[in-house]
């Protein structure tokens, strides 16, 4: 409620017309749509597993911080696990996995990505997401080598920290890349939407880099129409929630000892109580209702 509902006030508002909106505004609009997506269904996993905990079940877990993913197959095994691994067992195994031929394997993983697009939706958006996602995947095993050879080159070693950061940056883009499809309403308006994010962009990074900030602050929020706090709390929002996401990736909030017990809870209150400040309590539903 407090992030990902308060996303989706920009991010419709950009995506509900295209053609209304150029460079930094759509660009803005999808990395917010990749942070709503994650926690409206990351949340309404947690509420999930939460709930069947109350009444004695465990759940597996679904999400594992996937934007901290280093390669596509580890974004996929962190992102919505239960449906990944389901495809994983009823689908590509079934085909024959990696074990018929390398040929055979880049088709069997072609089939189950477009399978899991079409999971989503009769809509040619889906299966264009889900076909990007399984081109991603053989590319990366067909130019793995080469790729190794040439980072190496350029100082960025397999276990150097630059080439962990460089590869969940290039891992998080492609993905944002594919979340423009899996939005748009139409195969139309998501390439409407590239062609409107290169209109005009240079002109307002430029303003950005050059310290206008008025041209960009016009362009990114008036033209929108949502209020200046709106959208700095919305940027906000996405840096926090990536925050939290590298500290858990660390080991945080362990609860091995009863003052971090205490630490946790007084956490918890926080939380509650942000969230009854910050919440955007309004008709925002799940998106993962729709599938």
């Amino acid at each position: 409620m407090v992030v990902a509902d308060r996303l989706a006030i920009y991010v419709d508002s950009v995506y509900s017309d295209p053609s209304a909106h150029q460079g930094l505004p759509v660009v803005a609009a999808t990395y917010f749509f990749a942070f709503q997506i994650y926690c409206d269904f990351s949340g309404y996993s947690d509420i999930a597993i939460g709930a069947a905990r109350v009444l004695g079940f465990d759940l597996m877990e679904n999400f594992k911080r996937p934007y901290l993913a280093r390669s596509v197959s580890e974004f996929w095994r962190r992102w919505h696990i239960s449906l990944s691994t389901w495809f994983r067992d009823y689908v590509y195994i079934p085909l024959g996995g990696n074990r018929a031929g390398v040929s055979r394997w880049y088709v069997n993983l072609a089939i189950t990505f477009l399978v899991s697009g079409l999971w989503h939706g009769a809509n040619w958006t889906f299966v264009v997401w889900g076909a990007l996602h399984g081109f991603y995947l053989i590319f990366s095993i067909v130019t793995g080598g080469l790729r190794e050879r040439v980072l190496a080159g350029c100082g960025l070693g397999a276990s150097s920290r630059g080439r962990s950061v460089f590869d969940v940056l290039v891992t998080f883009h492609l993905a944002l890349l594919a979340w423009v499809f899996f939005r748009a309403d139409s195969l139309g308006d998501a390439l409407l939407l590239f062609a409107q994010a290169g209109e005009g962009l240079t002109a307002q990074v430029g303003a950005l880099l050059s310290g206008d900030l008025r041209l960009a602050y016009q362009s990114t929020v008036v033209a929108v129409g949502i209020g200046k706090s709106e959208f700095l709390l919305s940027l906000l929002a996405v840096v926090f929630v990536y925050a939290v996401d590298l500290f858990v990736e660390r080991g945080g909030l362990e609860v091995n000892t009863p003052r971090r017990r205490i630490l946790r809870f007084a956490w918890y209150d926080l939380l509650i109580l942000l969230t009854l400040l910050l919440g955007a309590f309004g008709q925002q539903q799940f998106i993962y209702f729709q599938f």
